[in-house]
């Protein structure tokens, strides 16, 4: 079983850079450092188990991401579910304000149903607001392929509510 010390002396050299990620990710300081700390703290409830892996270095990375990325999901459904709620209609019309909150609804429950990557890169791009070049350098991809992932995306996500539009699908 591996001692404080020695795990301290195995997490220090890359510490910053799982803190770069979730940041990174996450945009808030502090949810990267919560990100930080809960990344270290499974590394070490895995301490026993940490010689099996080649690298450990890009298995706390791996688990970065998948922590950020589950942060992100949780965050991307209290958003829609926030903008679906306050939606105001100033116009006085209700039956617009509905049909606009429905659209929300739908739109929500079709990101859900979109493979993982092509959610995950909606989410990084259109709610929090990354460039396709922060997109592809936290998920290891090139620029072009997140392109076409958003794009693939995008067209399924407009395709679904035309339909919806055009036969009144609820």
């Amino acid at each position: 079983m591996m001692d404080q010390q020695s795990f301290i002396q195995l997490v220090t050299p890359f510490k910053d850079k799982v803190y770069r990620v979730a940041r990174r990710l996450l945009i808030s300081d502090d949810e990267a450092q919560d990100a930080t700390q809960e990344v270290l703290l499974r590394l070490w409830t895995k301490r026993s188990d940490i010689k099996k892996y080649r690298s450990v270095e890009a298995f706390a990375m791996t688990m970065t991401k998948n922590y950020c990325y589950d942060k992100l999901k949780a965050k991307s459904s209290n958003n829609l579910k926030i903008v679906h709620n306050n939606y105001e209609d100033h116009s006085g019309n209700t039956s617009k304000h509905i049909e606009v909150a429905n659209e929300v609804e739908w739109l929500f429950k079709l990101m859900k149903a979109l493979p993982e990557q092509q959610r995950l890169i909606v989410q990084m791009r259109d709610v929090e607001q990354m460039t396709n070049a922060e997109i592809a350098e936290i998920l290891d991809m090139k620029e072009v392929a997140i392109r076409v992932t958003l794009s693939r995306a995008r067209k399924t996500l407009r395709e679904a509510l035309i339909k919806k539009r055009n036969y009144g699908i609820q």
